[in-house]
């Protein structure tokens, strides 16, 4: 249950969402734009699995659930492999790029002081170029807000994770903007 009365049996951030229009909104749009704009050199997965990943360091089981089921969606992997990679991605078969850009974004977690000259030069060395450090920052700090607001205030998850499996092909495809009010 959650802290306060929302008026609405809607989980996570679509619940806190739900009650308070006037702010889903900007939030709405800006996850819309980190994450679904065609105008980036990273792609959609890509952009998921950052805010998978700090989803999961941040203990946000709704978020990370969502975006990690996303996340495999679009990289054609399923939540067994994405769990892998949220708990060791040095380990994965990623790319050298996603890997240094993934220790950026648990770094921005820790704060965004923790973010090192030598992890964005290492992400240099491997290919990231000032747009896709920018926004792998701004998405993991974005993520550390969302998840804190959808844990701040005690909202509800639905624990089976094939339901997030399930809704991933509608959420790619709609983004979200238009789906605000959907169950997951």
């Amino acid at each position: 249950m959650a802290h306060i009365e929302l008026n609405n049996d809607l989980p996570g951030i679509r619940g806190l969402m739900f009650y308070s229009p006037e702010t889903e909104a900007p939030l709405n749009a800006l996850a819309e734009q980190l994450l679904r704009d065609d105008n980036n050199s990273l792609s959609r997965g890509e952009r998921e699995l950052i805010a998978t990943y700090v989803s999961y360091l941040n203990d946000c089981f709704f978020c990370q659930n969502v975006h990690g089921a996303v996340a495999g969606h679009y990289l054609g992997c399923n939540i067994d492999e994405i769990d892998a990679i949220k708990a060791n991605f040095s380990a994965t078969d990623l790319s050298p790029k996603i890997k240094a850009l993934l220790a950026i974004a648990g770094s921005v977690q820790k704060g965004g002081k923790h973010v090192t000259t030598e992890q964005i030069e290492a992400a240099r060395a491997e290919g990231a170029d000032d747009k896709e450090i920018h926004d792998t920052v701004l998405i993991a700090a974005a993520f550390c807000m969302y998840n804190r607001y959808v844990d701040g205030l005690g909202t509800w998850a639905p624990q089976d994770r094939q339901i997030y499996i399930d809704r991933a092909p509608e959420r790619a495809e709609v983004g979200y903007i238009s789906s605000i009010f959907k169950k997951v």
